[in-house]
């Protein structure tokens, strides 16, 4: 490969520098680099950071290609910003045996957009009965170190005490979908006033607080890790926070949707709107952003959930769970956490690609923009202001709660391994 000049961008939002990329690497960040063979990138005002990494990616292959495949889910990935991708297991056949999870990491491969970590199943066939093959997939060709039944929650506390015993063995983590089912059935909404209002299903805080809580207190028992996947409400955070505070080892996550959006969109009946979890209120959201500002949450993840057409075009109680949010994530953490002051795009390298990078144990991403470290870029234009149109979406779902909506900032460039995956915002 030729070598790639970025000229004048400002390095995680901070100095202006140039970063000269030769082959896989970055070779030099510096002023005023003059190489007279390298292909430059004019990069004035922009912000260059570290290539994101998703903790939180449902890219529906094997079994569900009429939503995404691996192939459009690494270039929805790839015109996000994204390097790196966590595949979720809830596949048909559900990734629970080292055959499937090396399946999708080949597929990943092939891609060659980004790079793709297959997430294995917490429990054979996410049933929550018995424990799938978490040895196999972790020794398998895949690597695996995270496990989810994502989708479904391992309701079971025997179950998942045993998940985070095995897992301790090679430094695996059990990234937990919060969700206790008995207090959700035919839950359609956020419980709350919204929900009295209009006469739908009630789905409480409590039944994420109370799973959360009773996680926490098993990892800090077994001495294991686990990770809270798409905390919704202020009540989790305050569990994490507390857990935290002790020095047990959980991390969290939140989605750029929970970030932005609230249950008062419900009102409009447009199953756009409609998630798991749902829909919060203003307080929560208001109380995840500064959770995400301090700390408190470990990082964004996007949920990416893409759905056909028929799943979502269709009544409000038969319609499927789920928004789609890789190409859309980085303009709603601008919006809501970067021009609210809330954070710094140093802030933002750190929640979007240091820390998932490192609770999935990604060697390679995640890494600092200096010499001799892996060049998996992104060049950001925080000055763009544009109308989000899912018709010029990469992934194969048009499924965003953002259509017709203004987001600000745009990824003109994304580099994996010092070759281009996104030249001026189209796929190369």
């Amino acid at each position: 490969m030729s070598k790639i000049l970025i000229r004048g961008a400002k390095v995680l939002g901070g100095d202006v520098r140039d970063v000269l990329i030769d082959g896989t690497v970055i070779e030099r960040v510096d002023t005023d680099i003059d190489v007279g063979d390298a292909t430059v990138v004019a990069a004035e005002g922009q912000i260059l950071l570290p290539g994101l990494v998703d903790l939180h990616t449902h890219l529906r292959e094997p079994g569900r290609e009429d939503s995404e495949t691996v192939l459009t889910g690494t270039r929805a990935a790839a015109i996000g910003g994204f390097t790196a991708v966590h595949a979720m297991a809830n596949t048909f056949p559900v990734a629970d045996t080292a055959g499937v999870v090396e399946q999708v990491w080949r597929l990943g491969r092939e891609s060659g957009y980004c790079d793709v970590q297959p997430v294995g199943a917490v429990t054979v066939g996410l049933e929550g009965k018995q424990l799938a093959e978490l040895g196999a997939m972790h020794d398998s060709a895949a690597g695996v170190r995270v496990f989810s039944d994502d989708g479904k929650c391992v309701d079971d506390a025997v179950i998942m005490r045993r998940a985070l015993e095995y897992v301790k063995a090679f430094d695996g983590v059990v990234a937990q979908h919060a969700q206790e089912p008995r207090l959700t059935e035919g839950a359609q909404m956020n419980e709350g006033i919204v929900s009295s209002e209009l006469g739908l299903g009630g789905w409480p805080a409590v039944a994420e607080e109370s799973i959360i809580a009773r996680d926490v207190l098993l990892a800090a028992h077994v001495g294991s890790r686990v990770h809270i996947c798409h905390l919704s409400t202020a009540g989790s955070v305050e569990i994490v926070r507390w857990a935290k505070s002790k020095g047990w080892n959980v991390t969290a996550e939140v989605t750029p949707h929970h970030l932005l959006l609230t249950d008062e969109l419900v009102r409009t009946y447009n199953p756009v709107y409609k998630v798991n979890p749902p829909l919060r209120t203003e307080a929560d959201v208001m109380a995840l952003r500064e959770a995400l500002a301090d700390g408190t949450i470990d990082c964004v993840a996007t949920d990416h959930a893409p759905h056909p057409h028929e799943d979502k075009d269709c009544e409000w109680a038969a319609a499927a769970m789920g928004m789609v949010g890789l190409e859309t994530a980085l303009s709603v953490v601008q919006q809501t956490m970067v021009d609210t002051g809330l954070i710094d795009w140093a802030g933002v390298a750190d929640r979007m690609s240091v820390r998932p990078a490192e609770i999935g144990r990604l060697a390679g991403h995640g890494r600092p923009v200096s010499a001799g470290e892996p060049a998996n870029l992104t060049l950001v234009d925080p000055a763009y202001r544009g109308v989000v149109d899912p018709a010029g979406f990469a992934s194969r779902s048009r499924n965003t709660p953002y259509q017709g909506r203004e987001l600000p900032g745009r990824v003109t460039h994304t580099f994996l391994r010092g070759r281009a995956t996104v030249v001026d915002g189209n796929l190369a």
